[in-house]
Protein backbone atom coordinates (compact mmCIF):
# COMPACT_ATOMS: atom_id res chain seq x y z
CA UNK A 1 0.00 0.00 0.00
CA UNK A 2 1.88 3.26 -0.95
CA UNK A 3 0.57 7.02 -0.37
CA UNK A 4 -1.70 8.32 -3.37
CA UNK A 5 -1.11 12.16 -2.08
CA UNK A 6 2.03 14.29 -2.72
CA UNK A 7 2.52 17.43 -0.17
CA UNK A 8 4.43 19.69 -2.32
CA UNK A 9 5.56 23.37 -2.20
CA UNK A 10 5.21 25.53 -4.53
CA UNK A 11 6.68 29.70 -5.41
CA UNK A 12 3.54 31.88 -5.44
CA UNK A 13 5.49 35.28 -5.96
CA UNK A 14 8.92 36.86 -6.76
CA UNK A 15 10.51 37.95 -3.72
CA UNK A 16 11.46 41.80 -3.60
CA UNK A 17 14.59 41.45 -1.11
CA UNK A 18 14.43 38.25 1.26
CA UNK A 19 11.50 35.94 0.53
CA UNK A 20 9.06 34.95 3.13
CA UNK A 21 6.55 33.07 3.61
CA UNK A 22 3.86 34.02 2.37
CA UNK A 23 5.70 33.79 -1.48
CA UNK A 24 5.23 30.07 -0.99
CA UNK A 25 2.06 27.87 -0.50
CA UNK A 26 1.84 24.03 0.24
CA UNK A 27 -0.57 22.21 -1.53
CA UNK A 28 -1.90 18.30 -1.72
CA UNK A 29 -1.78 16.84 -4.95
CA UNK A 30 -3.51 13.47 -5.68
CA UNK A 31 -1.40 11.03 -8.02
CA UNK A 32 -2.98 9.15 -10.79
CA UNK A 33 -2.07 5.71 -10.92
CA UNK A 34 1.17 4.58 -12.42
CA UNK A 35 1.45 4.85 -16.26
CA UNK A 36 3.60 2.24 -17.88
CA UNK A 37 7.27 2.98 -17.31
CA UNK A 38 6.17 5.47 -14.48
CA UNK A 39 7.43 5.07 -10.60
CA UNK A 40 6.51 6.55 -7.49
CA UNK A 41 9.27 7.81 -4.87
CA UNK A 42 9.47 8.44 -1.33
CA UNK A 43 11.52 11.03 -0.56
CA UNK A 44 13.82 10.69 2.46
CA UNK A 45 15.96 14.00 1.94
CA UNK A 46 14.96 17.17 -0.35
CA UNK A 47 18.16 19.71 -0.77
CA UNK A 48 17.69 23.45 0.00
CA UNK A 49 20.39 25.49 -2.01
CA UNK A 50 21.23 28.96 -2.35
CA UNK A 51 21.24 29.06 -6.25
CA UNK A 52 17.26 28.47 -5.88
CA UNK A 53 17.10 32.19 -4.36
CA UNK A 54 18.62 33.08 -7.90
CA UNK A 55 15.51 30.76 -9.51
CA UNK A 56 12.72 32.79 -7.98
CA UNK A 57 13.36 36.04 -9.82
CA UNK A 58 12.71 36.06 -13.90
CA UNK A 59 16.11 36.99 -14.90
CA UNK A 60 18.63 35.12 -17.80
CA UNK A 61 20.98 32.69 -15.90
CA UNK A 62 21.95 29.20 -16.78
CA UNK A 63 19.20 27.65 -15.66
CA UNK A 64 15.18 28.55 -16.25
CA UNK A 65 13.42 30.24 -13.42
CA UNK A 66 10.73 28.49 -10.95
CA UNK A 67 7.31 28.85 -12.61
CA UNK A 68 5.00 30.65 -10.26
CA UNK A 69 2.21 28.38 -8.89
CA UNK A 70 4.26 24.93 -9.80
CA UNK A 71 6.61 22.99 -7.05
CA UNK A 72 9.65 23.72 -6.36
CA UNK A 73 12.23 21.52 -8.00
CA UNK A 74 16.04 20.78 -6.67
CA UNK A 75 17.92 17.88 -5.57
CA UNK A 76 15.94 14.94 -3.33
CA UNK A 77 17.05 11.42 -2.44
CA UNK A 78 14.47 8.64 -1.70
CA UNK A 79 13.19 4.78 -2.72
CA UNK A 80 11.15 3.49 -5.48
CA UNK A 81 7.67 2.50 -3.55
CA UNK A 82 5.68 1.90 -6.76
CA UNK A 83 6.97 0.93 -9.99
CA UNK A 84 5.37 0.42 -13.51
CA UNK A 85 9.21 -0.16 -14.85
CA UNK A 86 11.80 -2.95 -14.77
CA UNK A 87 14.73 -0.49 -14.90
CA UNK A 88 13.56 1.04 -11.47
CA UNK A 89 12.36 -2.26 -9.20
CA UNK A 90 10.60 -1.15 -5.71
CA UNK A 91 13.17 -0.49 -3.01
CA UNK A 92 15.89 1.07 -5.35
CA UNK A 93 17.34 4.03 -3.66
CA UNK A 94 17.74 7.02 -6.30
CA UNK A 95 18.36 10.85 -6.30
CA UNK A 96 16.11 12.87 -8.79
CA UNK A 97 15.28 16.84 -9.24
CA UNK A 98 11.78 17.16 -8.25
CA UNK A 99 12.60 18.32 -5.18
CA UNK A 100 10.23 20.10 -2.97
CA UNK A 101 7.48 17.49 -2.20
CA UNK A 102 7.26 14.37 -0.19
CA UNK A 103 6.45 12.41 -3.09
CA UNK A 104 7.54 12.32 -6.22
CA UNK A 105 6.20 10.57 -9.59
CA UNK A 106 7.33 10.32 -12.65
CA UNK A 107 8.57 8.65 -15.59
CA UNK A 108 11.78 6.21 -14.48
CA UNK A 109 14.07 8.37 -16.67
CA UNK A 110 13.50 11.20 -14.28
CA UNK A 111 15.52 9.28 -11.35
CA UNK A 112 18.72 7.94 -11.46
CA UNK A 113 19.32 4.66 -9.11
CA UNK A 114 22.73 4.51 -6.75
CA UNK A 115 24.10 2.30 -4.54
CA UNK A 116 23.19 1.74 -0.70
CA UNK A 117 25.44 4.43 1.55
CA UNK A 118 28.40 2.81 3.28
CA UNK A 119 26.86 1.68 6.75
CA UNK A 120 25.79 4.28 9.78
CA UNK A 121 25.91 7.18 6.49
CA UNK A 122 22.56 8.35 5.37
CA UNK A 123 21.15 8.60 2.06
CA UNK A 124 21.47 12.62 2.41
CA UNK A 125 25.23 11.86 1.75
CA UNK A 126 24.40 11.90 -1.90
CA UNK A 127 22.69 15.23 -1.87
CA UNK A 128 25.97 16.59 0.01
CA UNK A 129 29.68 15.13 -0.04
CA UNK A 130 28.91 12.53 -2.52
CA UNK A 131 26.90 14.73 -4.43
CA UNK A 132 26.81 18.17 -6.61
CA UNK A 133 27.69 19.67 -3.46
CA UNK A 134 30.78 18.16 -3.34
CA UNK A 135 31.48 17.58 -6.82
CA UNK A 136 30.87 21.85 -6.84
CA UNK A 137 34.17 22.13 -4.39
CA UNK A 138 36.02 19.64 -6.19
CA UNK A 139 35.54 21.12 -10.03
CA UNK A 140 36.14 24.89 -8.30
CA UNK A 141 39.43 23.57 -7.02
CA UNK A 142 40.58 21.79 -10.04
CA UNK A 143 39.24 22.25 -13.08
CA UNK A 144 38.14 26.17 -12.82
CA UNK A 145 40.98 27.70 -10.53
CA UNK A 146 43.55 25.01 -11.24
CA UNK A 147 45.03 24.09 -7.79
CA UNK A 148 48.68 23.60 -7.86
CA UNK A 149 50.86 21.89 -4.78
CA UNK A 150 52.42 24.93 -2.42
CA UNK A 151 49.23 26.77 -3.35
CA UNK A 152 47.72 29.20 -0.53
CA UNK A 153 44.04 28.83 -0.86
CA UNK A 154 41.15 30.95 0.77
CA UNK A 155 37.71 30.37 0.92
CA UNK A 156 34.48 32.37 1.72
CA UNK A 157 31.55 30.79 3.38
CA UNK A 158 33.84 28.31 4.38
CA UNK A 159 31.08 26.84 7.12
CA UNK A 160 28.31 26.07 4.58
CA UNK A 161 28.20 22.68 2.51
CA UNK A 162 30.30 23.78 -0.58
CA UNK A 163 33.32 25.42 1.78
CA UNK A 164 33.72 23.14 4.23
CA UNK A 165 33.93 20.32 1.89
CA UNK A 166 36.45 22.73 -0.75
CA UNK A 167 38.51 23.63 2.77
CA UNK A 168 39.36 19.23 2.79
CA UNK A 169 39.46 18.86 -0.40
CA UNK A 170 42.29 21.90 -1.24
CA UNK A 171 44.37 19.92 1.52
CA UNK A 172 43.74 16.91 -0.39
CA UNK A 173 45.37 18.25 -3.27
CA UNK A 174 48.16 19.49 -1.82
CA UNK A 175 47.54 23.24 -0.66
CA UNK A 176 50.38 24.70 1.17
CA UNK A 177 47.85 26.33 3.39
CA UNK A 178 43.96 26.99 3.60
CA UNK A 179 41.81 29.58 5.08
CA UNK A 180 38.46 30.32 5.91
CA UNK A 181 35.96 33.34 6.65
CA UNK A 182 32.98 32.17 8.03
CA UNK A 183 30.30 33.97 10.65
CA UNK A 184 30.51 33.69 14.35
CA UNK A 185 33.16 32.47 16.58
CA UNK A 186 31.67 28.86 16.83
CA UNK A 187 32.23 28.36 12.76
CA UNK A 188 35.59 29.65 13.14
CA UNK A 189 36.65 27.21 15.63
CA UNK A 190 34.53 24.44 13.54
CA UNK A 191 36.96 25.20 10.49
CA UNK A 192 40.11 25.05 12.19
CA UNK A 193 39.28 22.31 15.05
CA UNK A 194 37.08 19.88 12.44
CA UNK A 195 37.67 20.75 9.03
CA UNK A 196 41.27 21.20 8.95
CA UNK A 197 41.71 24.81 7.85
CA UNK A 198 44.93 26.31 8.96
CA UNK A 199 43.49 29.87 9.63
CA UNK A 200 39.37 31.21 9.81
CA UNK A 201 38.40 34.85 9.92
CA UNK A 202 35.00 35.96 11.58
CA UNK A 203 33.30 38.43 8.78
CA UNK A 204 30.98 40.10 11.35
CA UNK A 205 33.56 40.76 13.78
CA UNK A 206 35.57 43.19 11.55
CA UNK A 207 36.33 44.19 8.07
CA UNK A 208 37.19 40.98 5.86
CA UNK A 209 39.60 42.85 3.92
CA UNK A 210 41.77 44.15 7.27
CA UNK A 211 41.23 40.38 8.74
CA UNK A 212 42.41 38.33 5.32
CA UNK A 213 45.56 40.75 5.01
CA UNK A 214 46.58 39.89 8.46
CA UNK A 215 46.18 35.89 7.84
CA UNK A 216 47.47 35.85 4.29
CA UNK A 217 50.88 37.73 5.32
CA UNK A 218 52.28 35.42 2.35
CA UNK A 219 49.19 36.41 0.12
CA UNK A 220 46.58 33.56 -1.60
CA UNK A 221 47.18 31.65 -4.63
CA UNK A 222 43.54 30.32 -4.91
CA UNK A 223 39.96 32.39 -3.93
CA UNK A 224 36.90 29.94 -4.09
CA UNK A 225 34.31 32.30 -3.71
CA UNK A 226 30.38 31.39 -2.58
CA UNK A 227 29.72 35.08 -1.12
CA UNK A 228 31.31 38.20 -3.54
CA UNK A 229 30.74 41.53 -2.07
CA UNK A 230 33.49 42.46 0.53
CA UNK A 231 35.20 39.12 0.51
CA UNK A 232 35.92 39.34 -3.13
CA UNK A 233 37.22 42.75 -2.78
CA UNK A 234 39.71 41.33 0.47
CA UNK A 235 40.88 38.43 -1.96
CA UNK A 236 42.32 40.79 -4.54
CA UNK A 237 44.30 42.82 -2.09
CA UNK A 238 46.55 39.80 -1.36
CA UNK A 239 46.16 37.66 -4.37
CA UNK A 240 49.95 37.13 -5.27
CA UNK A 241 50.73 37.56 -9.33
CA UNK A 242 48.92 34.87 -11.36
CA UNK A 243 46.12 34.19 -8.73
CA UNK A 244 42.89 32.50 -10.14
CA UNK A 245 39.29 32.77 -8.30
CA UNK A 246 36.37 30.30 -8.51
CA UNK A 247 34.04 32.15 -8.73
CA UNK A 248 30.78 30.16 -7.21
CA UNK A 249 28.35 32.35 -5.56
CA UNK A 250 27.83 35.70 -4.48
CA UNK A 251 25.05 34.87 -1.05
CA UNK A 252 25.62 38.40 -0.02
CA UNK A 253 23.98 40.31 -2.47
CA UNK A 254 21.16 37.54 -3.53
CA UNK A 255 18.39 39.22 -1.30
CA UNK A 256 19.35 42.88 -1.99
CA UNK A 257 17.20 45.05 -3.79
CA UNK A 258 19.45 47.79 -5.21
CA UNK A 259 22.53 47.13 -7.02
CA UNK A 260 25.58 46.38 -5.00
CA UNK A 261 29.20 48.74 -5.82
CA UNK A 262 31.76 46.30 -7.53
CA UNK A 263 35.21 45.82 -5.75
CA UNK A 264 37.32 48.74 -5.56
CA UNK A 265 40.63 47.09 -6.53
CA UNK A 266 39.72 45.77 -9.67
CA UNK A 267 42.70 46.72 -11.02
CA UNK A 268 44.96 44.11 -9.57
CA UNK A 269 43.08 41.98 -11.90
CA UNK A 270 45.43 43.54 -14.32
CA UNK A 271 48.68 44.14 -12.77
CA UNK A 272 48.70 40.73 -10.82
CA UNK A 273 47.40 39.06 -14.10
CA UNK A 274 44.64 37.28 -12.30
CA UNK A 275 41.80 34.82 -13.54
CA UNK A 276 38.73 35.46 -12.40
CA UNK A 277 36.05 32.49 -13.63
CA UNK A 278 32.65 32.23 -12.90
CA UNK A 279 31.57 28.02 -13.26
CA UNK A 280 28.24 26.62 -13.00
CA UNK A 281 28.57 22.62 -12.48
CA UNK A 282 26.33 21.36 -15.56
CA UNK A 283 29.69 22.16 -17.47
CA UNK A 284 31.84 20.16 -15.74
CA UNK A 285 29.45 17.25 -15.68
CA UNK A 286 32.29 15.55 -18.00
CA UNK A 287 34.28 15.29 -14.09
CA UNK A 288 31.66 12.89 -12.59
CA UNK A 289 33.10 9.84 -12.61
CA UNK A 290 36.63 11.03 -11.64
CA UNK A 291 34.92 12.73 -8.20
CA UNK A 292 32.97 10.08 -7.53
CA UNK A 293 35.84 7.97 -7.70
CA UNK A 294 38.09 9.97 -5.28
CA UNK A 295 35.48 11.31 -2.91
CA UNK A 296 34.16 7.33 -2.09
CA UNK A 297 38.06 6.89 -1.43
CA UNK A 298 38.39 9.99 0.83
CA UNK A 299 35.76 9.26 2.86
CA UNK A 300 36.10 5.40 3.17
CA UNK A 301 40.29 6.66 4.50
CA UNK A 302 38.55 9.14 6.99
CA UNK A 303 39.91 11.87 4.88
CA UNK A 304 36.82 13.99 4.50
CA UNK A 305 33.96 14.69 7.18
CA UNK A 306 30.75 16.44 6.29
CA UNK A 307 28.35 17.90 8.36
CA UNK A 308 24.82 18.25 8.13
CA UNK A 309 21.97 20.60 9.55
CA UNK A 310 18.45 18.70 9.22
CA UNK A 311 14.99 20.35 9.07
CA UNK A 312 12.32 17.77 9.71
CA UNK A 313 8.90 17.39 7.61
CA UNK A 314 8.25 18.92 3.65
CA UNK A 315 6.15 21.74 5.57
CA UNK A 316 9.39 23.06 6.97
CA UNK A 317 11.01 23.16 3.73
CA UNK A 318 10.20 27.02 3.48
CA UNK A 319 12.02 27.35 7.28
CA UNK A 320 15.17 25.25 6.22
CA UNK A 321 15.75 27.59 2.79
CA UNK A 322 15.48 31.11 4.68
CA UNK A 323 17.59 29.25 7.44
CA UNK A 324 20.13 28.44 4.70
CA UNK A 325 20.06 31.84 3.79
CA UNK A 326 20.10 33.31 7.21
CA UNK A 327 23.60 31.01 7.60
CA UNK A 328 22.37 29.25 10.33
CA UNK A 329 23.28 25.99 9.07
CA UNK A 330 26.89 24.35 9.33
CA UNK A 331 27.74 21.86 6.25
CA UNK A 332 24.67 20.92 4.25
CA UNK A 333 21.60 22.23 4.99
CA UNK A 334 18.15 19.48 4.29
CA UNK A 335 14.75 18.66 4.75
CA UNK A 336 14.25 15.16 5.97
CA UNK A 337 10.83 13.95 4.74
Amino acid sequence: MTTSTSTQIQLVNRPVGWPTPDDFRTVAVDLADLAPGEVRVANEFVSVDPYMRGRMIDTRSYVPPFALGETMTGGAVGRVVASASDDLPVGTLVLHQLGWRDVAQAPAAEFTAVPEPPAGTATSVYLGVLGLTGMTAYVGLTAVAGLKDGDIVFISGAAGAVGSVAGQIAHLLGAASVIGSAGGPAKVDLLTSRYGFDAALDYKAAPVRKQLRELASDGIDVYFDNVGGDHLEAALDVFNNGGRAALCGAISSYNETQAQPGPRNMSNIITRGLTLRGFTLPSYMGLAREFNEKMAAWLADGKIVHDETVVDGIDHAVDAFLGMMRGENVGKMLVRI
